[in-house]
């Protein structure tokens, strides 16, 4: 379902209010979603949290006037029936990274165009973080892109950490990039630009980080923020970390947070990344984040071999002139 989100303002103003609220949500996967949401007691929200934290249902009176006028004014609320009962259903999801509000897809996320949130994109920021901090940044952020943004998350949290950076959010998702704008408002990223962009085409010159959590399943629907096509979905991210070390700056560096097949005990994107790493960056560090992730895909065409999913962290320094 396309967003058509009506006024970005109202959905601004709904994310201030949400914060004078101190309301807070961490997304969950979607099978802990479904778990949690077939409870009995759960099928109608209640709450702030239920309404936009757990995409339920509410019926009508169950929401301050003032937040569903908001929702409304943004053309994101959606009269339903459910049971015979007349209600009402947001057409986005709030969850909160530390003081950060982001805005994404309502639950389920089964549409094409759907912009997608959880535990990987907590992971990637929390990595994107580390990254930052440490004395593997060689070289002042002064321009820096996230390839596939979703809503923003990672290229607000660099563009908050390093102010003086102007940061590229790129996407083929036009409601992605809507989005990000409006996240990108609402958290004071002032210097986020929001760029239609497939793997920086028509992202002109170079940059002191590039960085990426791009979808990595072999989704059998073949859902962009899902599927990353090849073997076990690698292909998407092998194209990220040949696209990146190229357009980076010497001494600049690709930060990138994905999910990885291993057979046999062996880590395939990592075989495949590595003659591009060693041929061209002065260092390289790459970690299993966690170990075990999606492990109901090892059921899906394609896994038969697949003994795990992982995911990982790279963050590889180009090399500077010799």
């Amino acid at each position: 379902m396309t967003l058509h989100l009506r006024a970005p303002s109202a959905l601004v103003a709904l994310g201030r209010q949400l914060r004078d609220r101190d309301y807070r949500f961490v997304t969950v996967t979607p099978a802990t979603q479904r778990r949690v949401n077939r409870r009995a007691e759960n099928a109608w929200a209640h709450d702030l949290r239920g309404v936009l934290g757990w995409s339920r249902p509410w019926r009508p009176g169950a929401v301050p006037d003032e937040i569903e006028s908001r929702l409304v004014e943004a053309g994101l609320c959606e009269q339903i029936e459910k049971d015979g009962e007349p209600g009402r259903r947001a057409r986005v999801r709030a969850s909160t990274i530390g003081r950060q509000l982001y805005f994404h897809s309502a639950w389920p996320t089964d549409d094409e165009d759907a912009v997608f949130f959880g535990p990987d994109t907590y992971r990637y920021v929390a990595a994107l973080r580390r990254s930052l901090s440490s004395s593997l940044l060689r070289r002042p952020v002064r321009r820096a892109v996230d390839v596939g943004c979703g809503a923003g998350p990672g290229a607000i949290e660099l563009a908050l950490c390093c102010p003086d950076a102007t940061v590229y959010g790129t996407d083929i998702n036009d409601d992605a990039l809507t989005l990000t704008a409006v996240n990108a408002e609402l958290n004071g990223a002032a210097k986020l630009i929001p760029c239609r962009s497939n793997l920086l085409d028509g992202v002109d010159g170079h940059f002191d980080v590039v960085m990426s959590n791009p979808p990595y399943i072999l989704d059998a629907d073949e859902l962009p923020y899902r599927h990353g096509g090849g073997e076990h979905g690698a292909e998407l991210s092998i194209q990220i970390v040949k696209t990146g070390l190229a357009r980076l700056h010497p001494g600049g560096s690709l930060l990138l947070y994905t999910g990885v097949a291993i057979v046999d005990g062996e880590d395939r994107f990592l075989s495949a990344i590595r003659p591009l790493l060693e041929a061209s960056c002065e260092e390289w560090r790459y970690e299993e984040l966690d170990p075990d992730i999606f492990g109901g895909q090892l059921e899906c065409d394609g896994y038969e071999r697949v003994e795990r999913i992982a995911a990982v962290w790279l963050h590889a320094m180009l090399r500077t002139a010799a």
